[in-house]
């Protein structure tokens, strides 16, 4: 080792032997290199998904959540960008588990599918170029906190329109529109940010679909409101009608509702079930995180966790 070359830490280690999906085969981390002149990287021409696979120490396995779910999504965004996925979406599920299943995981993973434009030239467009398809996985955690609730602003960043790029699609270029948001919060000393749309309606967080409480009901805006179509949001629709008796509904909520919500959680596979405490430093009905959020995330990682057998058609054991 030269002077100047630095030890590869042990986290780094581990990184670069990890297995990785890339170019239609199974490789190390450390092989998996993309150009420099990569059409994705100077454009933001590609697609992804998250998944998140929960670790059970009782059942010692893994249970993938709603992978088919988030893999016909990831075609969806494909499709809108001009792009196609080399497999199936019962190949990639097949693909995910025998990774998980190489890297030996025994904790929370996250799975990254990402198809993007591969062509090394430059030029700005979406036909005739070569797509590209990888799979990663990494540990993961909470991405905000979820037990205490986090505390957000109301960002000057305007959620992207759909008129404008696809929101409905998880585009990899249309995410600076997120992270504008997110640092914006961070730096202004809140946890999160929540989006508006162009007309002054909510839209959702940096990277999150936001539900309210106000009078027992759930309450979240509507697609057309150029929210990501979350697959978390459609469980959470699904499980507060089925498991908790009470009525969803999809509509505009305004920015100053936000304030006199009884409750308020964002969510989604990074952020799960995440309680909101603040808004623009107004407190979210008593300041902490409310009951019916409280209670859904019990149902929620009773699912994930393979303790209800009712929804086991969710996961996918490795």
């Amino acid at each position: 080792m030269s002077e100047t070359q630095v030890a590869a830490s042990p986290a780094e280690t581990a990184r670069d032997d990890r297995w990785v999906w890339f170019n239609g085969d199974f490789a190390r981390y450390r092989d998996a290199k993309l150009g420099a002149m990569t059409h994705a990287l100077h454009y933001g021409t590609g697609c992804f998904e998250g998944i998140r696979a929960y670790w059970s120490e009782d059942a010692g396995k893994l249970y993938v959540l709603r992978a088919p779910e988030h893999f016909d999504r990831l075609r969806n965004s494909a499709k809108i960008l001009h792009m196609g996925l080399p497999l199936s979406t019962s190949q990639m599920c097949e693909v995910t588990a025998e990774l998980l299943r190489r890297n030996g995981y025994r904790e929370d993973v996250y799975i990254r599918p990402l198809c993007y434009k591969a062509s090394e030239e430059i030029g700005v467009r979406l036909h005739n170029l070569e797509d590209g398809f990888l799979i990663y996985t990494a540990p993961f955690g909470a991405y905000v906190d979820i037990d205490k609730g986090i505390r957000c602003m109301v960002s000057t960043w305007r959620r992207v329109d759909d008129n404008a790029a696809p929101a409905r699609a998880k585009c990899t270029g249309i995410y600076v529109n997120s992270a504008l948001a997110k640092t914006e919060a961070i730096e202004s000393g809140f946890d999160e940010a929540i989006m508006l749309t162009q007309e002054g309606h909510v839209s959702e967080g940096s990277a999150e679909n936001l539900f309210i409480v106000r009078g027992g009901r759930f309450i979240t805006p509507p697609a057309s409101e150029n929210i990501l179509e979350g697959i978390t949001r459609a469980t959470i629709m699904q499980l507060a009608v089925e498991e908790m008796g009470l009525e969803v509904v999809e509509r505009s909520i305004d920015r100053s509702e936000l304030y006199v919500a009884d409750e308020l959680f964002l969510c989604g596979t990074g952020a799960q079930i995440s309680p909101v405490i603040e808004v623009d430093r107004r407190p979210i009905g008593d300041g902490e995180p409310g009951p019916l959020t409280s209670r859904l995330q019990t149902i929620y990682f009773d699912i994930c966790k393979g303790r209800n057998p009712k929804y086991r058609d969710w996961l996918q054991a490795v």
